[in-house]
């Protein structure tokens, strides 16, 4: 029964007098069933009485009501309009206002949602535009016609596609929730490039054509920061050693010179943070600092001060009287940035330039607050206060107690090494069938007996004079360049550039060809956030060729075997060697 609750209006219409001309009359067995009311004999020839056609009608209604009490309010209650959708603010028809008042069941709120969102999917999920057979109840003006575009969005809305790009060109689409952070999308990509999770994996916002680009914080929404990115602006996935650092060695970050507080404070350096992370307390850092001048392309070097409601200058030397001082620039609604090229883009006067831009900015630079420390130090001090300042507790949360991963993928609930490291397992060949190695200490024992063993090896081999295509001599030479940490022939500027952006933290590190000797290496490696340089000359003993970063006190084989070293032994270096560069491929 389609016509359930059509007015009398419909039976006239053309549409319907075809479809009941071709339709062979029904009787009263053929409309017997279970829940429906036998219909009188005098209401077989339907089409001559109008009235018990219309008692007919009734009848059937009520015997929907009582099997769909909580689907009839939706569909008898309440008239439709254009498209299906329901008419709220108009007033049932009478005949539904007589089956409301005898309706004795209660309406279940739930199972109504259910069936909305069910027939809203089976709405949407319609492809070809479908006829509307009853034009009259389409408004002045409206098409009969029911296209995809005019019913409601589905619930797949609120998702959407995300570009993001690596360090060396490549990018990958991913398809994100509204609510997803920026660690959330970190360990995603994580996964998918087969890498490890270290929690040092961050996500950038770089903006190249106004030179700027920060890391966002791992609690921040994609979607949000996303909005205010402007076209040219995009996502860039990167490690950052440095995010976390201030919490492990405060003193590297925060001089004495540059700090004071607003009010008496017992401790030093240990009360450090928890003055910054409490709201109570009023921390400050001050020094001078270069401030490009609003719509001016002049530099000014001025006494700056920052506080919780914002970054001040002094207009009288280093005044910090309330008269004297100015507002450069609130955090509310800004975010702190650096600059890739302040020297060739604003004519910085340093290459330490940072700057804070509001949130509405998107390709002016006018409103753009531009400001150069002294060196390295002093802007990584800036810039680390003012992420305290603005987020507070929110960054030890995010330091002692990580996100909790979104159940997105079931390879969240993996370990955290990568595919190929979780395959690995330590086998025993020596006997006429292989085992599997499940004690550690005779592991790490069989591991050492091989290596020592493929020494020899190399050696005897090497004694022979083989011409095999995998003679030591020339594998030692390559077997380097299928380690991360191993960048190819990149400059010295390139090399201190990723080790600026992967963070300043002790130990950081990469090897690359030295541009000055075809046959020697350089180590880079950052100590005490200053980067230094080691040559790794190849000498030759025995008639076998050695790798050394002490003029031959200490020789290695290969590079490998070289790292592994100074990773766990200093030696000549100023610190061992911790974190290494990477670059991954998404």
């Amino acid at each position: 029964m389609a016509l359930a609750g059509c007015p009398d209006s419909f039976l006239h219409h053309p549409y319907y007098q075809d479809q009941v001309e071709q339709t062979p009359p029904l009787g009263p067995r053929d409309l017997a069933g279970p829940g429906f009311p036998a219909p009188p004999d005098q209401l077989t020839n339907h089409q001559e009485d109008d009235v018990d056609l219309e008692a007919l009608v009734n009848d059937v209604n009520a015997s929907l009501e009582s099997l769909y009490p909580a689907c009839s309010m939706q569909s008898e209650t309440v008239p439709l309009l254009q498209n299906g959708q329901h008419a709220r603010s108009q007033p049932p028809p009478s005949g539904a206002r007589s089956l409301q008042a005898q309706r004795s069941q209660p309406v279940h709120i739930l199972a109504v949602r259910r069936l909305q969102e069910e027939d809203q999917q089976l709405r949407t999920s319609s492809l070809p535009a479908i006829p509307n057979p009853f034009p009259e109840l389409c408004g002045p003006g409206s098409p009969p016609v029911l296209t995809r575009g005019s019913l409601p969005p589905s619930q797949a809305a609120a998702k959407q596609d995300v570009r993001v790009f690596s360090e060396d060109g490549t990018s990958r689409v991913v398809e994100i929730a509204a609510d997803m952070t920026a660690r959330d999308l970190c360990q995603l990509l994580v996964y998918r490039s087969h890498c490890v999770d270290d929690n040092s994996w961050t996500l950038v916002e770089h903006h190249p054509h106004l030179g700027l680009e920060r890391y966002l914080e791992d609690h921040e929404l994609v979607v949000q920061v996303e909005s205010t990115m402007a076209s040219e602006s995009k996502f860039l996935f990167r490690k950052n050693y440095a995010k976390y650092e201030f919490f492990k060695n405060p003193t590297n970050f925060f001089p004495e010179q540059m700090v004071t507080w607003c009010q008496q404070s017992n401790g030093g350096h240990n009360q450090l943070l928890q003055n910054f992370l409490s709201s109570s307390s009023c921390p400050e850092i001050q020094g001078f600092l270069h401030v490009k001048e609003l719509g001016r392309k002049s530099w000014r070097k001025l006494y700056v001060c920052l506080r919780r409601s914002g970054l001040y200058c002094s207009t009288k030397g280093a005044s910090k009287e309330p008269r004297h001082l100015q507002l450069l620039g609130g955090l509310e609604e800004s975010s702190v940035f650096s600059l890739i090229a302040g020297r060739k883009q604003y004519g910085a006067p340093t290459d330490y330039g940072f700057c804070i831009k509001p949130n509405k900015v998107r390709n002016e630079t006018k409103e753009l607050r531009l400001l150069c420390a002294e060196d390295e130090q002093g802007r990584t001090c800036w810039m680390t206060a003012c992420r305290l300042l603005k987020y507070g507790m929110l960054l030890y949360q995010n330091f002692r107690i990580p996100p909790p991963r979104k159940a997105l993928l079931p390879s969240f609930s993996t370990p955290v090494r990568s595919v190929s490291e979780n395959s690995l397992v330590a086998m025993d060949f020596s006997g006429q069938t292989g085992r599997v190695i499940e004690n550690p200490a005779e592991a790490q024992s069989a591991a050492l007996e091989e290596g020592h063993a493929w020494r020899k090896r190399s050696t005897r081999m090497n004694i022979l004079g083989s011409q095999s295509p995998l003679h030591p001599s020339t594998l030692s030479t390559v077997i380097h360049r299928t380690q991360h940490w191993f960048h190819g022939r990149i400059s010295r500027e390139e090399s201190h550039r990723i080790i600026k952006q992967q963070g300043l933290v002790d130990g950081l590190f990469l090897l690359r060809d030295s541009q000055s000797n075809p046959k020697a290496f350089v180590l880079t490696l950052c100590h005490h956030q200053k980067i230094k340089n080691f040559q790794i000359l190849p000498c030759e003993d025995d008639g076998q060729m050695f790798f050394s970063l002490d003029d031959g006190n200490t020789k290695f084989s290969d590079l490998i075997q070289l790292v592994d070293f100074y990773q766990l032994n200093k030696g000549v270096l100023p610190c061992k060697l911790k974190h290494h560069c990477i670059r991954v491929a998404l």
